[in-house]
C-alpha cells in the first residue's frame, strides 16, 4: 500500500505503471537529469524547466511520484525531486542502466545530426 505521501514501497512498485510514467518525455527527461546528478541529490520541481504549466508540472510530479520513480520530500514551502536509485534497482535490477544507455544513445544521434 503506498504511504501517506502515496509513494509506493520497493514492493509495490509496478513496471507497467513506471513504463507508463517513462513513455512522456517530460517525465523521462526528469528522471534523465536525476539519473545524472549524484546519488541522493535533491532537486526543486522547477528546475527541471519543462515547458508546461504549473499544474501540468504537478500532473508529472504527481505520476513519476506514484509510480515510484522518485520520491517528493516537502521543503517547507517547496516540493524536492530525489530519484528513489537503490529502491528500483533492487526491485527492477538493471533499469537504471537501461536508462542511462537510452540517455547515451539520444545524445549520440543528436551529436550525428
Amino acid at each position: 500500500m503506498p504511504d501517506h505521501d502515496d509513494q509506493p514501497s520497493p514492493a509495490e512498485m509496478d513496471l507497467g505503471a513506471i513504463f507508463a510514467a517513462l513513455a512522456d518525455r517530460h517525465r523521462r527527461a526528469v528522471v534523465l537529469a536525476l539519473l545524472a546528478e549524484p546519488d541522493g541529490t535533491e532537486r526543486h520541481c522547477s528546475s527541471f524547466e519543462l515547458p508546461v504549466s504549473k499544474a501540468t508540472l504537478t500532473h508529472h510530479f504527481r505520476t513519476l511520484r506514484q509510480a515510484g520513480l522518485i520520491r517528493q520530500v516537502n521543503r517547507g514551502n517547496s516540493n524536492m525531486a530525489q530519484l528513489r536509485r537503490a529502491e528500483l534497482e533492487q526491485r527492477f535490477p538493471g533499469l537504471m542502466e537501461l536508462l542511462r544507455a537510452e540517455a547515451a544513445a539520444a545524445d549520440r544521434a543528436i551529436d550525428t545530426a
